[in-house]
């Protein structure tokens, strides 16, 4: 038990260290090419923190482990939502934008609306599903870009300073080592979790679900807590929750898309509680958000308690 505990420390480590390199490598490729460094923020930089989340659910679909792959995505929601956007609020209070409340959580919410309806129909994702999904995933790419750029325009046209991604000076053959590194690390990283979670749960005769929606989302979600705490601390409000609600998209769109037409998921009557949880506390974090434009320190506090009090419901059941 103790070695499969450190195997899945150290695939966590692969995860989140490989998904770092091979965003900073496929950045500084990017910008070799003249891409944009906007495009490069809104693409590669924004579904780089979605990458650890993307090599369990493939890795667990293809496996055949496919609770663990809905119950991670599912549980990297929920623990993005509560606890990252949460915890930042506890350490300081973030404006909420109109152009989040507005469009992008009212979109989050539709796609955990449409995975509800896709699961409970037939109990599975199949094929066509995952392929609706990955459609759906690059037409709300496109509209991103879209309106990033026209934002751009908007600034520049102002004459003001135009605010570029930090992406590094990474020599060109570096950072194809970057990006092939970090996609072996993500890969063995993957393999390393999914195989240790499933072997944890066998052995504690816990369900798969259970291990997905606790230990692998926890895991799996530290790009984003750690991304959302550092931006809240820097000032940077509105990006701890854009960070939070994109990811969530992400995670949905993308890893279940790719998942599913890869390898059709089985739902279970769990899944499906479990997505339905989710949509309740999206509502009640969005009347938070809704009430004053503001999620301050009691309703952070809050979302914490709410997000504790489901951890001992999943554990119970």
């Amino acid at each position: 038990m103790v070695k499969t505990i450190i195997f899945l420390l150290i695939g966590f480590v692969l995860l989140i260290k490989g998904a770092d390199f091979f965003v900073d490598g496929a950045s500084a490729v990017a910008q070799k090419l003249k891409v944009p460094s906007l495009i490069i923020g809104l693409t590669i930089v924004a579904m780089g923190t979605s990458l650890p989340e993307l090599a369990v659910s493939v890795t667990a679909s293809i496996s055949g482990n496919n609770a663990l792959s809905v119950s991670n995505v599912v549980g990297s929601n929920l623990f993005n939502l509560m606890v990252v956007l949460g915890l930042s609020a506890v350490l300081t209070p973030i404006a909420v934008s109109d152009d989040t409340l507005k469009k992008d959580y009212p979109f989050s919410v539709a796609c955990a609306i449409g995975l509800l309806v896709m699961g409970a129909i037939g109990m599975e994702l199949g094929h066509v599903d995952g392929i609706i999904l990955l459609v759906v995933f690059v037409g709300f790419i496109i509209f991103q870009v879209r309106a990033g750029l026209k934002h751009r325009r908007e600034v520049l046209a102002a004459g003001e300073t135009e605010e570029d991604e930090e992406i590094k000076d990474i020599p060109a053959l570096l950072a194809v080592v970057y990006i092939v590194g970090g996609a072996v690390a993500i890969k063995f990283g993957g393999d390393f979790v999914v195989n240790s979670a499933v072997d944890i749960a066998t052995a504690f005769g816990l369900s798969q679900t259970l291990i997905g929606l606790t230990i692998v989302a926890l895991g799996t979600s530290l790009p984003e807590l750690v991304t959302s705490v550092v931006a809240a601390k820097k000032g940077e409000l509105d990006m701890a929750v854009g960070n939070v609600v994109g990811s969530n998209i992400f995670n949905i769109l993308m890893i279940l898309g790719v998942a599913s037409a890869i390898s059709p998921i089985t739902f279970l009557m769990e899944n499906v509680i479990d997505i339905a949880i989710l949509l309740v506390f999206s509502l009640i974090t969005y009347l938070f958000c809704r009430t004053s434009k503001l999620l301050g320190k009691k309703e952070g506090a809050g979302m914490l308690v709410l997000y504790a009090a489901y951890m001992v419901y999943i554990c119970l059941r």
